[in-house]
């Protein structure tokens, strides 16, 4: 579970409630990273309110440090925690393509295949 989430709020003040779903949310990340990042990756959210002529908007961003990289995504609504939901996604997307680079995968047939090369080598 990523325990190191910082939560600020810039012209916005953070109620706990806002509070409690955006660590929901991020601590779902946990399950999209590979097993040996899970210990030392760590969020930061920024939850800011911008004025605009023809109304308030919010827009949050999360930073998202793992090991040897760093992966961002930013998003403008008119609610708060919409803006939480989409970034969710968007963080969702980019931790699957760093799970498919930091770890190679092999496929089934691959794996097969080596074992009966190696076993038919011996015959």
């Amino acid at each position: 579970m990523i325990t190191a989430i910082e939560i600020t709020g810039v012209n916005y003040e953070v109620d706990e409630t806002t509070r409690k779903y955006v660590t929901k949310k991020i601590s779902r990340l946990d399950r999209y990273l590979p097993r040996h990042a899970r210990k030392t990756a760590s969020a930061e959210v920024k939850l800011k309110q911008v004025n605009r002529d023809h109304g308030n908007k919010y827009e949050a961003e999360i930073i998202f440090q793992v090991p040897d990289h760093i992966l961002t995504a930013k998003d403008t609504t008119v609610n708060m925690l919409a803006a939480v939901d989409i970034i969710e996604a968007k963080l969702m997307t980019q931790l699957r393509k760093y799970k498919q680079e930091s770890i190679g995968h092999i496929g089934r047939r691959g794996a097969m295949n080596r074992f009966k090369r190696s076993y038919a080598r011996e015959l």
